[in-house]
Order: C-alpha cells, then sequence, then structure tokens
C-alpha cells in the first residue's frame, strides 16, 4: 500500500506487526483484564473508589460498552447500537461479578468474530467511531486497547488498596 506524504512522494506502508499477532496481544490483555475482575470481592466490585474515581465495574463497562462494539463498527461502519462511550448501565441483572464476567467474554468473543473481517487495508482507513472519535482503523483501535490497559492499572491499584495481589501484569496468558 502506499500514500503521499507532505512532500507529494509516495511512501510505502509496511506493518510492524501482522493482524493476527495485533489480535493475539489484545487478547492476552483481555484475559489478563478478566483475572483483575475476578480477583475483586463481590462486596468492592461494583462499590469501591478511590479520590472520586468510578467503581471498576464502571471502567471495565465502559471497556465491555467500545471493545466488541467498536470492532463490529469498525467492521461493518454501522455506529448504531454498538455501545460506545455514553452512559455506562450496568442492567441489575448483570450487577454481579458472573454477569460483569459474561458481559466480558460476550464483549471477547465480539472481537473474536468480527476481527477476521478487518483487512490490511482497511486498518489504514479512516474511521468516524461510534460517530464522534475520528482516525485511523489502527489507531482506534490502539486507543480500545490503551483504554483498557489504563483502567486495568486503576483497578490493580484499587486491589492492592484493599489488600491483594494483583495478578502479574506481564502475564497474559
Amino acid at each position: 500500500m502506499t500514500t503521499e506524504n507532505t512532500t507529494t512522494e509516495a511512501i510505502e506502508i509496511q506493518s510492524f506487526v501482522s493482524s493476527a499477532n495485533m489480535l493475539n496481544d489484545w487478547l492476552g490483555h483481555r484475559r489478563l483484564t478478566r483475572r483483575v475482575i475476578e480477583a475483586f470481592p463481590d462486596d468492592k466490585l461494583f462499590t469501591y473508589s478511590i479520590g472520586g474515581m468510578r467503581p471498576f465495574s464502571e471502567m471495565m463497562k465502559e471497556i465491555i460498552d467500545i471493545s466488541g462494539p467498536g470492532i463490529q463498527g469498525i467492521v461493518t461502519d454501522n455506529w448504531e447500537n454498538t455501545g460506545g462511550f455514553n452512559q455506562h448501565i450496568i442492567s441489575a441483572e448483570d450487577r454481579t461479578k458472573e454477569g460483569l464476567l459474561r458481559l466480558w467474554d460476550e464483549g471477547t468473543e465480539q472481537i473474536k468474530t468480527f476481527w477476521p473481517q478487518i483487512s490490511e487495508e482497511r486498518f489504514q482507513q479512516r474511521v468516524l467511531a461510534f460517530g464522534q472519535y475520528e482516525g485511523q482503523v489502527f489507531s482506534t483501535i490502539l486507543y480500545f486497547i490503551d483504554n483498557e490497559i489504563h483502567h486495568r492499572a486503576q483497578g490493580t491499584v484499587y486491589l492492592r488498596s484493599l489488600g491483594i495481589e494483583p495478578p502479574a501484569f506481564w502475564n497474559r496468558d
């Protein structure tokens, strides 16, 4: 694939990582984040916070609302009813650790289902994610991953403040 730079010279764009490797890396992050959710005591997952930050369950609902639906939106270019960055409401029936983990697993399956439909060319194209955030597909996906890592780190701080050893950040098996 080629593109033009600001001096109108054609430059070739080469991927530094394969699509499959990028997906596998993200799925490793998702496995680790799932273990952080699992480590929370049931009575703290939906209520505990530090310094005015949201409870960890609300942070995870944000990730659930943007990751799987985001990949679906990238593939279909249809962003209606895909979740996004609006209010992250957890229904009464999902307001348990098991319910949150079920939503997490459904989001992971959504990623795994739609990811193979992203062509190499699509990674370079521009997208208006959730009708609000413009960027190239690859940078939008990297944002989804970075946001998950950011919130997982907050959850790690919460766990440490509760006297709970969090899962090792480097173990994404």
